[in-house]
């Protein structure tokens, strides 16, 4: 039996290397008769191991592409503490003193609310007979957050003790309770917003007479249109009557009208009982 191929040329390489050959040549005949006869082919697998079909690779699902840190939407925070949402609050026109006027501290109904430093809810006897309502707080009443304490307010209390009243037995309220930017007229829309407070105001006073201060309480309360033509005259609100007479600011600009006023707060000091007698000379 013919020694294998791989057997005698092992043979050789050990007689080689015995003699101390460290490399050996072949030529491309020998090379090619090895490789032929080995029974191993370094090009190809054994044939007596069948080859295993690899497994069909899956295809990977497309992945999904994540958006930037920056572009992914943050979790809104917290809303901050404040007062409910109007539809969820009871109607004004149910609320006793305390809780009337906790709303309208924290009332936000009109762009009003963004410049005060303090809303001017009233002041004086929450159960006067005689009450006078003015147009909006000015500089001196928003930084207080007390109606007429300015110089117009401070004239305003001189009127009252001339009518025989003190000022805390009568009742001052707005039709505004927050001041307006630059003292000027309170808007239409703002009017609205705050004209609920006052009237259940006024409903919780009661008072016997009412004395508008100004064309502005004039207009908004009662729907006047002049207070020149219609000051002096008797006019009527929920069954109370009603003075029309100029605001104290403007006697400040025309001394002169403090007379026509007079006048008419003579009227109201006899709807309600009082002997008129002269007023100081301002």
């Amino acid at each position: 039996m013919p020694v294998p191929l791989t057997a005698e040329l092992q043979r050789i390489l050990e007689r080689k290397r015995a003699h101390g050959v460290r490399n050996v040549s072949l030529s491309p005949s020998v090379s090619q008769a090895f490789f032929e006869r080995s029974p191993v082919s370094p090009a190809a697998p054994s044939a007596s191991r069948p080859v295993r079909p690899q497994p069909t690779a899956r295809p990977m699902p497309p992945a999904v592409a994540k958006p930037p840190a920056a572009s992914r939407p943050a979790s809104a925070p917290p809303p901050p503490a404040s007062a409910p949402p109007v539809a969820d609050l009871p109607p004004v026109g149910g609320l006793p003193w305390e809780d009337l006027q906790a709303r309208v501290a924290t009332c936000r109904l009109c762009q009003l609310c963004t410049g005060r430093t303090n809303t001017v809810f009233g002041d004086g006897d929450p159960s006067a007979r005689l009450m006078f309502i003015g147009e909006g707080p000015g500089y001196d009443e928003d930084q207080q957050g007390i109606p007429f304490v300015g110089k117009a307010g401070q004239l305003l209390t001189k009127m009252i003790q001339a009518m025989q009243f003190a000022r805390s037995e009568v009742y001052i309220a707005n039709i505004v309770k927050c001041r307006p930017p630059g003292n000027r007229n309170p808007e239409p829309e703002e009017v609205s917003a705050c004209l609920p407070y006052l009237h259940r105001q006024i409903e919780l006073v009661k008072p016997e007479v009412i004395v508008l201060l100004g064309a502005v309480p004039l207009r908004s309360l009662i729907g006047g249109r002049s207070i020149r033509r219609e000051r002096g005259e008797w006019r009527e609100y929920q069954g109370i009557s009603v003075m029309p007479t100029f605001h104290p600011s403007y006697l400040l600009r025309l001394p002169q009208a403090k007379r026509d006023v007079w006048g008419d707060l003579q009227q109201v000091m006899q709807r309600l009982g009082k002997a008129p007698k002269p007023p100081r000379q301002q």
